[in-house]
């Protein structure tokens, strides 16, 4: 009788959350800004009311500078009054610009704030400048001296007395701000203390009490952006790339931009609200200082506002009068201060310094660059045979095949539904002996089954998160009643991880990767669909505390169980819905349940800008939309557009009807052909990018004014973008469009890569286009890499031969590089690959090492087309050395496929190895 009722409940419940994925997101069922008490509470204060200077200012013997921040004496107040302990407060440099500053509480108390561990890179700590020293300094007409140190050339640090304050400077007593924080005076930190009589603590919402044992203990201070124009960044919301104002004079009644990992279906594009991750990571721009960027890394729920010029008006605060300057006020529930300031100043400079901290993008395997095909659900083995055969009938590359929920033993993560899928090592085997994947989905919440194995491991050894009254937290989710794994613990991570060994995960083979899904995490019958905020973690930590980094514990985990598998050497493959800083380092993220409308498709665009600024570069939206079925124009658009961002998966929803490439009639499956092919012949550029993030930080999907800072048309400018320095693509967002408007930025002619038509940069052009493709353009004065043979998979194109693309410039010169490893294993951090820089100039292409460990890997690709854009004069022929060969020069297709009827200067089969030194002179 018992289970029948809980059967029932878990019935209503399960019911209930598939019929609201069948509406439009109700916004009634999550918390705002005025039901949300700290975030109300921030935002009603007013200007200079933080009562903070520091005092005992001092440099320690590990380089810090530390004070007290000390409330000021009031006259008008009795001493007898309670007021807080001081503060602790500590400045770090590092190197390249770097400012880390730590506010938090006594540590004596007995319950400890949370500080996220294992976010921060190790290496960070060895890049610290320790201080030596620092000058004092009488700003204006303060009473109190201030404290200044060095930052790095040209740029210092102040930490000004009354009022206290923090801000980055141009070196010397009057150097133009670029950062600063609390200049506002709006900081305030809610120390941990013991309840009163009559306290009530207690937070409702809807039907769901939070206990809140600790009290208040929430932190909320301004940030100012000097120079800027516009601000970026704070992943995840479905919204505009720069960042629209949510409070002062002339803004409607806004909210917040929220950070809280939430389950949110078919979420509103142009909307604040919170989404599947969050990253609070916020970048300037402006023509007047270039750009700089803010971290605060904080787990628990932000909410941030950005400020409308002349919010506080009426504050009668002194600030820089001749520098432009944008406030933001920031506001968390729990956690410390622990900021880290970024001066850039040029945009890549940002990116990098934050990569420094968080880490740089994980090097992906080849395939998983490709093309991926998924559905909720693939139903049994034979229509995975099918999907993968028309593939290969329909003469259509793709990687990986994916399996969602319905593939395991009643959502028992690693087993399999052994009546639709008997064989599922066979099925694995067979899509591999063609080159191919498979990915399947692994959830965070675990059936509370006592005949489950990974149920009966964990709730014997302690693994679950713990209710508030110390029991394994009970949510609903897939299975119905299921408990969530602690992944907190680094203890519990490593058995986690052990799950993934071929021992452990019956029926999986080294060609399968993996999915997690629903991390935030996703409870539905939990307050705001997740796990309730005084849920107990590890170390007596509660969930409101770490919940904005729990599903990055869970990505951490899986990743680390691929990388066991594999013995260390085999790269991981694991897309990951909820994701925080760092989350770069363990895999890939989407965008989340989207649905099938073309304002969708727009705001995909600025979201995937958003989580390359911050970070995350492999990343993507489902193609078509997963919510809904897309119009066939539609559709193909989207596979247009998508086909040049980083992460190019299909997936839909179990209710829409099927949408392989297809389905839709000859003439579209043509146009989604191209569109994947195009990917395909550009692997080798997207590979070369992949690299150049895994060192460096930078995305491979960028905005305009990443690579043209100078120009202002750019800033806000979220429909084109940049993939690497290369290529301009402009997607097509509206239904029947006959032309497009697309703005070339100032400074280098473009090439338009339909007909090679050259184009002056600076302008804005009306293109026509037709159902064929979007308008893309090379860039004058980069050489693209391609293969233009078409292949079923990317194993099968690893020996074909490579074309190269240049766009001279102005003075006739182009530059470009090509990295090649064996696209699966970590042998390249040893040396093996290849890593070559071509340079054209008077006529002349030369290629040449770039691999500093020395070359340890070899390849025996050829390159056997050299198109040259914009070239002015008509060479017949062109000499090859150190061989001495002549190859043919003439005219030839810019693309081999339908539809594109373009002759250009090509150089035909030089034939030079790719791995080798060479010249190529036109004669």
């Amino acid at each position: 009788m018992k289970k029948s009722i809980h059967y029932l409940i878990y019935l209503t419940l399960f019911l209930s959350y598939l019929t609201t994925t069948t509406h439009s997101w109700k916004k009634e069922e999550f918390r705002n800004c005025n039901q949300t008490p700290f975030c109300k509470r921030a935002r009603s204060r007013h200007p200079h009311s933080c009562n903070l200077i520091p005092s005992d200012v001092t440099i320690t013997n590990n380089g810090d500078l530390v004070a007290k921040l000390k409330t000021k004496p009031n006259p008008d107040q009795d001493s007898s009054d309670d007021h807080n302990p001081d503060l602790e407060f500590s400045l770090s440099v590092y190197k390249d610009g770097i400012l880390r500053v730590k506010i938090h509480e006594n540590q004596e108390k007995d319950k400890k704030r949370f500080e996220v561990p294992d976010v921060v890179l190790d290496e960070f700590e060895s890049q610290k400048l320790w201080l030596q020293r620092f000058k004092k300094e009488v700003i204006g007409d303060d009473l109190l001296e201030s404290f200044v140190v060095y930052l790095s050339d040209g740029y210092e640090v102040v930490l000004r007395s009354d009022p206290f304050e923090v801000f980055v400077r141009e070196q010397g007593s009057g150097g133009a701000r670029i950062l600063s924080f609390n200049s506002h005076g709006l900081f305030d930190f809610e120390q941990l203390r013991v309840k009163k009589e009559g306290e009530d603590w207690e937070e409702r919402f809807r039907s769901h009490t939070d206990s809140r044992p600790y009290g208040p203990q929430s932190i909320s201070f301004d940030v100012s952006f000097y120079g800027a124009d516009f601000v970026y960044g704070i992943p995840e919301h479905a919204t505009s790339l720069a960042l629209k104002p949510t409070s002062g004079p002339g803004v409607e009644e806004s909210e917040p931009y929220r950070l809280f990992n939430l389950d949110v279906f078919e979420y509103l594009a142009e909307s604040p609200f919170g989404l599947y991750g969050s990253i609070p990571f916020m970048l300037s721009h402006g023509k007047s200082h270039g750009t700089s960027g803010f971290f605060w890394l904080n787990a628990a729920e932000m909410q941030i506002d950005v400020l409308g010029s002349g919010w506080d008006a009426e504050s009668k605060i002194a600030l820089p009068s001749d520098q432009k300057r944008i406030d933001t006020l920031w506001m968390s529930e729990a956690g410390i201060v622990d900021a880290f300031f970024f001066v850039g100043p040029k945009p890549k400079d940002v990116v990098k310094q934050y990569a420094s901290v968080t880490g740089t993008s994980a090097m992906p395997q080849l395939f998983a660059t490709g093309y991926h095909q998924c559905r909720w659900n693939y139903k049994d083995e034979e229509d995975v045979k099918n999907v993968d055969s028309k593939f290969d009938e329909h003469d259509i590359p793709y990687d990986v095949l994916w399996l969602d929920i319905e593939h395991t033993d009643g959502k028992r993560y690693f087993t399999w539904d052994r009546t639709l899928f008997p064989n599922p090592e066979q099925m694995q085997n067979d899509l591999a002996s063609r080159g191919r994947r498979m990915v399947t989905i692994v959830d965070p919440h675990i059936k509370r089954d006592e005949g489950y194995h990974i149920h009966k491991e964990a709730s014997k050894n302690g693994y679950y998160v713990k209710d508030a009254s110390g029991k394994d937290y009970d949510g609903w989710c897939w299975p119905g009643s299921s408990s969530y794994i602690d992944m907190v613990n680094p203890d519990i991570r490593s058995w986690w991880a052990d799950k993934f060994a071929l021992s452990e995960y019956v029926g999986s083979t080294p060609s399968l990767y993996i999915w997690n899904d629903m991390n935030e995490p996703s409870v539905f019958n939990g307050p705001e669909v997740t796990m309730p905020r005084d849920a107990l973690h590890y170390g007596n930590v509660e969930h409101r505390e770490l919940h904005n980094a729990y599903g990055y514990y869970f990505h951490m985990a899986t990743s680390d169980g691929l990388l066991k598998r594999g013995g260390g050497n085999d790269r991981p493959f694991v897309l990951s819905r909820a994701f925080f800083p760092g989350t770069q380092r363990y895999g890939t993220v989407w965008t989340g349940d989207n649905t099938a409308e073309w304002e969708q498709l727009r705001v995909s665009i600025p979201m995937i800008l958003t989580l390359g600024l911050t970070g995350i570069t492999f990343s993507g939206a489902d193609v078509g939309g997963f919510f809904g079925n897309p119009d066939t124009e539609l559709l193909v658009r989207w596979y247009q557009v998508a086909a040049y961002l980083p992460f190019f998966r299909g997936h839909a929803h179990h209710d829409t009807k099927r949408r392989e490439p297809w389905l839709f009639g000859e003439r579209n499956t043509q146009l989604m052909r191209d569109a994947i092919r195009v990917r395909y012949t550009l692997l080798p550029y997207f590979y070369t990018l992949f690299r150049e993030a895994n060192v460096t930080g930078v995305p491979v999907a960028r905005p305009l004014w990443m690579e043209f800072p100078e120009d202002e048309a750019t800033y806000s400018n979220d429909e084109a973008f940049m993939v690497g320095n290369g290529l301009l693509v402009q997607g097509v967002y509206t239904q029947r469009a006959k032309d497009v408007t697309v703005y070339l930025p100032n400074g280098p002619t473009w090439f338009d890569l339909r007909s090679g038509a050259a184009f002056k940069g600076g302008k804005t052009y009306k293109i026509e286009v037709t159902d064929a493709d979007i308008p893309v353009f090379q860039r004058a004065g980069t050489i693209i890499p391609r293969k233009d043979r078409f292949r079923r998979s990317t194993v099968q194109m690893e020996n074909d031969p490579y074309t190269l693309v240049i766009a001279v410039d102005s003075s006739g010169a182009a530059e470009g590089e090509l990295y090649i490893d064996d696209g699966k294993s970590y042998d390249f951090k040893q040396g093996a690959y290849l890593h070559r820089r071509f340079t054209f100039s008077d006529g002349k292409l030369t290629s040449v090492n770039l691999a500093t460990l020395g070359t340890k890997f070899l390849s025996d690709c050829t390159i056997e087309r050299i198109i040259l854009l914009g070239h002015s004069s008509k060479p017949k022929s062109a000499r090859i050395e150190p061989s001495n060969n002549v190859a043919e020069v003439e005219l030839g297709p810019l693309q081999i496929r339908s539809g594109v009827q373009s002759s250009v200067l090509t150089i035909r089969k030089p034939n030079v190895r790719v791995s080798d030194d060479w010249t190529i002179k036109l004669l």
